[in-house]
């Protein structure tokens, strides 16, 4: 599950990577500018996602040691 994770936030980050590129800051809320913006923001709250979860699994680990 950990690798797979990893994979999903390496993925995400790409697609941020990639829809940064397609950012016109001149008209940054029009046409494709606009779709690559909230895709990098979609981005954004996937990685959080994954980093929340990845967080909340290393507790629960820690938690049935004890």
């Amino acid at each position: 599950m950990k690798i797979f994770i990893y994979i999903l936030i390496v993925l995400a980050a790409g697609l941020m990577i990639f829809n940064a590129t397609k950012l016109d800051f001149d008209h940054l809320l029009e046409g494709d500018s606009l779709v690559a913006a909230i895709c990098l923001l979609a981005g954004a709250c996937a990685i959080l996602l994954l980093v929340i979860l990845q967080v909340s699994q290393a507790i629960d680990k820690k938690k049935k040691r004890r």
